[in-house]
Formats: C-alpha cells, structure tokens, sequence
C-alpha cells in the first residue's frame, strides 16, 4: 500500500515544487537588475509547468497534492512576474490588479465550493488564458529593446487579461450549476 507521503514524492509534484522555489530565484534576479537571467529562470519555470501536467496525465500520477499545488505555483510564479515587471515599469500596474482580484475571487469561490464537497475543474479557456498571459510577460522583458513604437506585449497582454476575464465566466457559470445540482440532492 503507498502512503500519501509516498504519492506526493512523484516527478509531477517535485516539477510543481520546483517551480514555486523558483520564484524567490526569479524575484531576487530581476530586482537586482538581472533581467535575462531572471528571464531564464521564468521559461524554466514555465517549462516545469507543461511537464508537469503531461507526466502526471500520461503516467497517471495525479495526487490531491498536484491539484492544490499546480495551480498555486502557477499563479504565484505568474503574478510575481507580473508584480515584478509593473514595478519597474514594463507593464501597467491595471492588469496585475485585475487579476488579483480575478485570483481573489477564484480562491474565495474555490473556498465555498469544497466546503460543499463541489470540484470545478479549469477549463479549456482558462488554459488558453494562462498561456496569453505567459506569452505577454516574456514578451514583456524584451518591451524597452523592441516595442517603442507598437507595443504587441501589452496587446497580448490586454487580450489575456480578457480571457481571463471570459475563463472566470466560464468557472462561475460551471460552479453555479453543480452547486445548484448539490442543493437538490
């Protein structure tokens, strides 16, 4: 019999670990003028967070652990980035704040739901969202050298903040129907 000491200790999970110690690493670079260094260590991180998920899939290694802990890695190394880059002016501080406040929400939501025994699993768009969102930060670190005169990483930045915005729509609207469902139960 495997202990769940034993199921968190599986390549999927030590990826996701990974990547939220990569987050001071990321942080303490960037701060100190090491920008594509930091860089470096955001793609790394980024790249933890695609294998993760397909190991876990294709070897069916998915424990309670990499469901709580995959996301929180993901949105912390992914707002930490974007903290980081609005603090030194790369990006404007409204999206960071939208999706604080998006992440506020989706926590307080997922709160409410477990307490009712309800999982809301992320969906397609929410995926889609995350990627935009990661596209336009990297695209973001290159923003003082290539986009003087058209800023595409903010574009793609405004068109992430928009799907995120429509994946919370999504999240809500699923999790209203299964908590309606679990009431007339």
């Amino acid at each position: 019999m495997t202990t769940e000491k034993q199921k968190i200790w599986n390549v999927p999970n030590v990826l996701t670990m990974i990547r939220a110690l990569l987050i001071p690493v990321y942080w303490v670079l960037f701060m100190n003028g090491h920008r594509y260094i930091a860089l470096a260590v955001f793609i790394v991180a980024s790249i933890t967070d695609l294998l993760d998920g397909y190991i876990a899939r294709k070897y069916h290694l998915i424990t309670d652990f990499g469901k709580l802990m995959d996301p929180l890695a993901d949105k912390l190394m992914v707002l930490s980035v974007m903290l980081s880059l609005a603090i030194k002016q790369f990006v404007p501080w409204a999206p960071l704040i939208i999706l604080l406040a998006k992440e506020g929400l989706m926590v307080l939501g997922g709160a409410l739901m477990l307490k009712k025994g309800i999982v809301v699993y992320a969906e397609k768009i929410g995926k889609y969202a995350q990627l935009t969102v990661v596209t336009s930060l990297l695209l973001s670190f290159f923003a003082q050298d290539w986009f003087h005169t058209f800023p595409l990483h903010l574009i793609v930045l405004w068109c992430a903040v928009a799907m995120t915005l429509c994946a919370l729509v999504f999240y809500g609207k699923s999790a209203f129907k299964k908590w309606k469902a679990a009431d007339q139960k």
